[in-house]
């Protein structure tokens, strides 16, 4: 094991083996039957069915087994073992799980009941049955922090589910595994439930209402400082970054900073997305990013990228997964420890049913939407101005009058780089696509392959092709017999109609695509 994995390792398992801690601390009395233990001190916590009470000479953790707890203070264990808690991203914790949990109590005839609040940072919700008038089913405690803490909790196991804004790391992965979690990337564990566009967001009153990717990279690095050097007012810009740890800041200089040195001369650090907004609405000269559920009054911005593609935050744009900020919201299981009830929770919440609940919560479920495509849109003029020779013009011609007799669905697959393996995201896409066409009339589906712009353009034309013949295939392997109502057709674009910038690796990767056509 090198280094750097010992260091995470330490880091991992420093915050990890500490534990969940009770709402107020309270004098309790610890007694076994035989009286050979009898202790009387204030209760730190309850976990796993152990005590940890304070006492003269510091902390003593007695196992629930060898006592019975006496006294005002002692938890309620029969809710605190059927506990599931969550933890990790706040965008997540605060914004899409209440409204998940609330409606996973509706489809289970219960009533979601707020117990407690403790701190600013983590909730306790039960679940009664008969809607309010029964028992206690279920219980759940949310802890909102920073994603990282969904893998520091899945380690030490304090929590059931993480979820996380960004991708499980390699590193945490590994570590996991190495301790018996199982592989954190594969489908009983990993689990992806909405799509999220990170939007960058300025004061109502600033007049710049759109920025390039370049722009933005400057002020976060501190080479841009003032507003009037992108046409602004002569005003110093004021940055507000999430804090470390954050998946939503790291998904922004994944994608924005890169390696770009530097930092904003004017800065804070907002403790939440909820903070962030709040701090770029109260100042004229701030910049910030946010979940889009936080958006919360604030100018959303237009981003252009560094060939000139204009991206909206729109729903669309995020499901098809070709806005510039998008990405998936991941919720995370330990194979060794999940229980039923986790299962069928996260059985639910992939379903269907819980889909309007996504889209109450603010964020961009995993739905299936449809677009007209026109002859006057912005991607048939973007095919009509580009830069194409005689030949390649031939085939643009061909894409546009073939496209407008098509809706195109959201629907967007995309593969690991040089296999035909599709990406977790591609795969929930393909459970919702069946679902979507099996409850559609009889008619036509086209699968549309497109490339990045590596390699001769003929070439590219055969492997779009292939790739869209191989969904087909796929599709009919996964579905069975369910779309034989459905006839499907395969066309191949190769790198026309380029929906992000070939000149980097991630755009290269959006480009690698499939669609999927709609006959009107």
């Amino acid at each position: 094991m090198d280094m750097k994995h010992l260091n995470i390792k330490a880091a991992l398992l420093g915050t990890a083996m500490c534990c969940a801690s009770v709402a107020a601390a309270q004098e309790v009395n610890l007694k076994s039957p035989d009286g050979s233990i009898d202790l009387t001190g204030e209760l730190i916590e309850y976990q796993d069915n152990i005590y940890v009470i304070s006492s003269p000479l510091g902390s003593v953790r007695v196992s629930g087994d060898r006592v019975e707890c006496v006294g005002g203070g002692c938890p309620d264990t029969e809710v605190l073992d059927q506990e599931i808690t969550f933890s990790g991203s706040d965008a997540i914790a605060d914004g899409l799980l209440p409204v998940l949990l609330a409606s996973y109590a509706t489809s289970l005839e219960a009533e979601p009941v707020l117990t407690e609040t403790v701190g600013s940072f983590e909730t306790s919700t039960q679940f009664i049955d008969n809607f309010g008038f029964g028992d206690l089913i279920e219980s759940y405690r949310i802890r909102a922090s920073v994603s990282s803490d969904a893998f520091m909790n899945l380690l030490g196991k304090s929590a059931e589910i993480g979820v996380s804004s960004r991708r499980i790391t390699v590193d945490e992965a590994r570590l996991l595994r190495e301790y018996g979690a199982g592989s954190m990337v594969s489908t009983e564990n990993e689990h992806i439930l909405a799509t999220d566009s990170i939007i960058v967001i300025s004061n109502p009153s600033n007049p710049i209402q759109a920025i390039t990717l370049e722009q933005l990279a400057g002020i976060y690095s501190g080479a841009i400082s003032n507003w009037s050097e992108l046409g602004g007012n002569d005003a110093p810009i004021n940055a507000v970054h999430l804090a470390r740890g954050s998946g939503t800041r790291g998904v922004f200089e994944e994608r924005i900073l890169q390696d770009t040195p530097g930092q904003p001369i004017n800065v804070v650090e907002a403790e939440g997305s909820v903070d962030m907004a709040a701090r770029v609405n109260a100042d004229e000269n701030a910049i910030g990013y946010v979940s889009i559920a936080f958006r919360r009054g604030a100018q959303a911005m237009s981003l252009t990228n560094e060939c000139g593609i204009a991206t909206e935050p729109d729903e669309f744009a995020a499901k098809t997964g070709e806005y510039v900020l998008q990405r998936p919201l991941y919720f995370y299981t330990r194979g060794d420890t999940t229980t039923d009830e986790v299962r069928d929770f996260l059985t639910w919440a992939k379903s269907g049913e819980a889909t309007a609940a996504v889209a109450k919560s603010g964020f961009i479920d995993l739905g299936v939407s449809a677009a007209a495509q026109e002859v006057d849109s912005l991607r048939a003029q973007n095919l009509q101005n580009a830069n194409l020779d005689d030949y390649e013009a031939s085939f643009a011609d061909t894409f546009v009058d073939q496209m407008v007799n098509y809706d195109r669905l959201s629907s967007t697959f995309r593969f690991f780089t040089g296999s035909n393996r599709l990406t977790p995201q591609s795969r929930v896409v393909l459970d919702r696509l069946i679902d979507y066409l099996e409850d559609q009339p009889a008619g036509e589906v086209m699968l549309v392959g497109f490339t990045d712009d590596q390699g001769p353009f003929d070439a590219n034309l055969r492997i779009a092709e292939d790739r869209a013949a191989f969904m087909v295939e796929e599709i009919a392997s996964v579905a069975g017999g369910r779309l034989d109502h459905i006839t499907f057709t395969t066309a191949g674009y190769g790198e026309l109609a380029p929906v992000a910038c070939n000149a980097t690796s991630n755009g290269r990767a959006i480009n690698r695509r499939i669609e999927v056509w709609a006959a009107k």
